[in-house]
């Protein structure tokens, strides 16, 4: 059982920036250091964007520069204050426990707002507690989890893209261009079930008109439904209620298929070519490699089973009952959902998940049903920061890998020189993943000797 209330009477060197003494300089090379890093990540990110969405010239004279800085100071002053809040809490408190600094540095982020990153830090912070309690037994995996998370996730979200008003914004024109516009909500065939109605009660007498209740009306559409016949197009039938005007309906989930295993495929190659280029003169057979690697068939299986089967499932519905509903949507989101045995990623499914959180609770905001926090972004992504860098101390093997390596691509490497030994004691683990690694100190700074055992009343 992990004890974290306990303090350890080793200074900030001995423990934390064991690469130099002073507080001072470790706290500006490490900041020099994230600088340097997050310049690369932003620039070519915020010019690939602004080439991509076909800027004017005012952006790249007035806009661009700044918005790279911002988020370049950004990205530095998550690196950078961590080790001065290391520093900073351990004179202040006197030894604190090692996850006091990431709570103060994480505080100070809140002057930083990212709202965009919000989602994605809750998302890791969520998987990282998941991860804790499982190693702690307090809760077992399930097998299969994340794909029975990504099943309900999908089935939600398709059930809000089919409603009218249910998704706007980016996830609208994610899931357009997903599943295409053929399934993008419409009153066409309700319509069709009104106009049929309004003949009826046309054909009749006004006094003999019997009173509609809503059982009456909705066998009257049944009525009208059965009597319309299905739709013959080029290649054969589909259903009235398809908007897939060109195609049958099994072509139309072929062509569905097809379309999104290509771009599967294509963006996973084209995720793999800086790294088979920098190989390519000394191993040519790396380009091969981009080409035939399992994950790029992997990604395309899973977005293209994803679109077949929801575009499947729908028709089928519509084929059965003899109508479109957006409740269709809710089985074939599911069924769809199933598609992620191809491509298993509890990222995508947490991801995914944590929007769709949000998109519920903005909903609610909508209804009146929940407050609206003005700052709930901020301090959302200041608790899970906090989290993840107190598990990147004292537990780095329950982080997510990625995100222990932008940690160390962040501060140069330096994150992983802590000395991790010293903190066993809390029963964590903290140097499980590092090996024999002791750091040199000099012993001039030393409070404590570096293998002397330490005993915690």
């Amino acid at each position: 059982m992990a004890a974290l209330s306990k303090s350890i009477p080793h200074s900030c060197y001995e423990l934390g920036h064991t690469w130099s003494p002073s507080c001072t300089a470790s706290t500006l090379q490490v900041t020099a250091g994230a600088l340097e890093v997050s310049f690369k990540i932003y620039a070519p990110l915020y010019l690939i964007a602004a080439i991509l969405r076909r800027r004017k010239k005012d952006y790249y004279k007035k806009r661009l520069l700044p918005e790279i800085l911002q988020s370049t100071s950004f990205l530095t002053a998550n690196g950078g204050l961590y080790i001065a809040f290391f520093c900073i809490l351990r004179r202040l408190l006197d030894a604190s426990t090692p996850g006091q600094p990431a709570l103060g540095r994480s505080c100070l982020s809140v002057l930083h707002r990212r709202g965009l990153l919000t989602i994605y830090m809750a998302n890791l912070a969520t998987e990282t507690i998941f991860r804790m309690a499982v190693t702690r037994g307090l809760v077992k995996p399930m097998k299969h989890g994340e794909v029975l998370l990504f099943c309900l996730t999908a089935s939600l979200y398709m059930f809000f893209f089919r409603s009218v008003d249910g998704l706007n914004g980016f996830a609208f024109s994610a899931l357009k261009f997903i599943v295409g516009k053929e399934e993008i909500p419409t009153h066409s065939c309700l319509a069709e079930h009104t106009y049929g109605q309004g003949l009826e009660r046309d054909a009749q007498p006004t006094d003999e008109r019997p009173e509609q209740t809503p059982a009456s009306r909705g066998s009257c559409i049944r009525a009208f439904a059965r009597k319309t016949p299905r739709l013959l197009c080029k290649h054969g039938p589909r259903h009235r209620c398809c908007k897939h005007h060109q195609d049958n309906c099994i072509s139309y989930c072929v062509k569905g298929f097809i379309r999104m295993f290509s771009v599967g495929y294509l963006i996973q190659c084209c995720l793999k070519v800086p790294s088979a280029f920098r190989q390519a003169f000394t191993k040519p057979s790396r380009l091969l490699w981009l080409l035939y690697n399992k994950e790029n068939f992997q990604l395309g299986a899973f977005l293209g089973s994803f679109v077949s089967i929801y575009k499947g499932t729908s028709c089928l519905l519509r084929w059965m009952r003899n109508l479109d509903d957006e409740l269709h949507a809710l089985i074939a989101g599911f069924l769809a959902g199933t598609s992620m045995f191809f491509y298993k990623s509890t990222t995508i499914s947490m991801y995914l998940f944590s929007k769709l959180v949000e998109t519920l609770y903005f909903k609610g905001i909508e209804a009146g049903r929940f407050p609206y926090f003005p700052e709930a972004d901020t301090v959302i992504y200041a608790i899970s920061t906090a989290i993840c860098f107190q598990a990147a101390v004292m537990e780095m093997q329950n982080l997510r890998p990625s995100y222990w390596k932008f940690l160390l691509r962040l501060t140069k490497g330096r994150f992983a020189l802590m000395n991790r030994k010293v903190l066993d004691v809390f029963g964590t683990e903290a140097s499980k993943h590092f090996g024999d690694f002791t750091p040199k100190l000099d012993p001039r700074f030393v409070l404590c000797p570096v293998d002397m055992d330490v005993q915690l009343g």
